[in-house]
C-alpha cells in the first residue's frame, strides 16, 4: 500500500529545467515588449517631428521640453535656443486679454484654442492659431502641455483684404445708387418739357407740314416717351437701396390683397385670375413687397397665352426660410434666359411685341436680395412659367 502510494516520479517530480525555462520565456516577453515600445516610440517621435504644424511639449511648469522643426522654422529660434526655454519666449502684450481666459479653459476643460499673436526671435509679432491640451498622470496629476500652433499671416492678410474690398464695393455700390437716384430725378423736369413739346407739336402741326415731318415727330414724341419710361424705371430701381424702410412683421396674404386691388383694373380688363394659398407673416419691408408682388403678376399677365391668365401663389416652408412659387399658365420662359431676365434693361421681345423696359424683373431681384433671399426661374416647359424665390424665416414658425 505504501508503494503505491508513493509519486511517481513522472507525475510530480520537480524538472530542473522548468525555472530555467521560466526566465527565459518571461525575459523573451520583455524583450518583445521592449521592441513594441521603441518601436512606437519611434514612431510618435516621427510624427511630432514631422509634422507641418509647429508642435511643443512643455513640462506643467511651462518650461519647453521638446519642439519640432517646423516650431523652429515658424519662430525664428534654433532648436536648442527652445528647449529648455519657458513658452512665454513667444509672448507680447497682445496676448494680455486673453491669458485670463486660457487658463480658466485649461483648468476647466483641459484645452484652449484660438488665435493670439506670437513675438519672432526678430521681434516680429505675427498672429498664429493655437491649441493647448493638458496632459495628466493616472492620479490626475497636470505632467505636460501639447502646444500647436500654425502661422496664419497670410489668412489674416487675406481676410483684411476681403473685408477691405468688401467695404469698397458697398460704399461703391452705395454711391452708383445714390447717383442713379440724383442722375434719374434731376433728368425728369428737362426730359418732361421735351416730351410736353413735342406733343404740341404733334398736335398743333400733324398734316400740315407733310408726311415727313410728321414721321419724325412721331419719332420724336415716341423716343421722349420711352425715355421718361426708362428714367422712371432706373429712379424705382435705385430706390430699392435708398427709400427703405425697417422691417416689420407682416402678413404677406394682406400685402398680396392689397397688390390686387390696386391692380383690380388690368386684372378685370383680361380676366385674370390670382390664386393664393395660405402665406406667412414675416419681418419684411412691406412696401417693397408690394412692388415685388405686383410686378410678378403684372408680368406673368404682359406675358399670357390665348387663354386667360391665371396666376397662382404658393409657399412651402423650411427649417430658415421659406420657399414661394409664383406660377402662371403663360408663353413660359426658357431655361436659356433663365438668368438674362433678372438683368437690369435686358428684353426677351421687342417693344412691338412686348411693352416695357425689361426692369421688372431686376427690380425683383434687388428686393429679394435686400430681405436677404434669392429668386430664380424653376425649369418647366411651357406653357407657363414658374418663379420661386426665398425670404428667411427669422421668426421660426412653421404653418399649422
Amino acid at each position: 500500500m505504501l508503494e503505491q502510494n508513493q509519486p511517481r516520479a513522472t507525475d510530480s517530480a520537480p524538472d530542473k529545467n522548468t525555472g530555467k525555462g521560466a526566465k527565459k520565456s518571461a525575459k523573451k516577453s520583455a524583450g518583445k515588449n521592449s521592441d513594441r515600445n521603441q518601436d512606437l516610440f519611434d514612431l510618435y517621435s516621427h510624427v511630432f517631428e514631422g509634422n507641418i504644424e509647429a508642435m511643443l511639449i512643455t513640462g506643467a511648469d511651462g518650461v519647453i521640453i521638446h519642439a519640432n522643426a517646423a516650431a523652429a522654422k515658424v519662430s525664428g529660434f534654433p532648436h536648442q535656443e527652445l528647449v529648455e526655454q519657458h513658452i512665454s519666449l513667444f509672448d507680447t502684450p497682445r496676448n494680455d486679454a486673453l491669458l485670463c481666459d486660457m487658463e480658466k479653459r485649461l483648468i476647466s476643460t483641459g484645452t484652449w484654442k484660438g488665435e493670439l499673436w506670437y513675438r519672432r526671435k526678430s521681434g516680429e509679432d505675427f498672429p498664429v492659431w493655437q491649441q493647448i491640451s493638458s496632459v495628466t498622470d493616472e492620479s490626475g496629476q497636470l505632467t505636460h502641455y501639447i502646444v500647436e500652433f500654425s502661422d496664419i499671416t497670410e489668412y489674416r492678410e487675406s481676410q483684411d483684404e476681403l473685408a477691405r474690398r468688401t467695404q469698397e464695393l458697398a460704399r461703391s455700390n452705395q454711391e452708383l445708387e445714390q447717383f442713379a437716384y440724383v442722375a434719374s430725378h434731376d433728368l425728369q423736369e428737362p426730359l418732361r418739357m421735351v416730351a410736353s413739346y413735342t406733343q404740341l407739336l404733334a398736335r398743333r402741326y400733324e398734316g400740315k407740314l407733310g408726311e415727313d415731318a410728321d414721321e419724325f415727330i412721331g419719332f420724336a414724341v415716341d423716343g421722349a416717351t420711352r425715355m421718361q419710361t426708362l428714367i422712371n424705371d432706373l429712379l424705382s430701381y435705385s430706390r430699392v437701396g435708398t427709400h427703405t424702410k425697417p422691417f416689420a412683421v407682416t402678413e404677406i396674404a394682406d400685402i398680396v390683397s392689397r397688390v390686387k386691388s390696386s391692380i383690380s383694373i388690368m386684372l378685370d380688363e383680361c380676366g385674370a385670375e390670382v390664386i393664393c394659398s395660405s402665406l406667412p407673416a414675416l419681418p419684411v419691408d412691406a412696401s417693397q413687397m408690394a412692388q415685388l408682388f405686383q410686378n410678378l403678376i403684372a408680368n406673368a399677365i404682359k406675358f399670357r397665352g390665348e387663354t386667360p391668365p391665371k396666376v397662382w401663389i404658393s409657399t412651402t416652408p423650411g427649417p430658415r426660410e421659406w420657399t414661394f412659387e409664383v406660377r402662371d399658365n403663360g408663353i413660359g420662359i426658357t431655361q436659356e434666359f433663365a438668368e438674362r431676365i433678372f438683368i437690369i434693361f435686358q428684353r426677351l421681345h421687342t417693344k412691338e411685341e412686348y411693352p416695357g423696359t425689361g426692369i421688372g424683373l431686376a427690380v425683383c431681384k434687388k428686393i429679394v436680395e435686400r430681405h436677404g433671399g434669392r429668386i430664380w426661374v424653376e425649369p418647366a416647359a411651357p406653357p407657363g412659367a414658374t418663379l420661386r424665390f426665398t425670404l428667411p424665416n427669422t421668426q421660426g414658425e412653421t404653418p399649422s
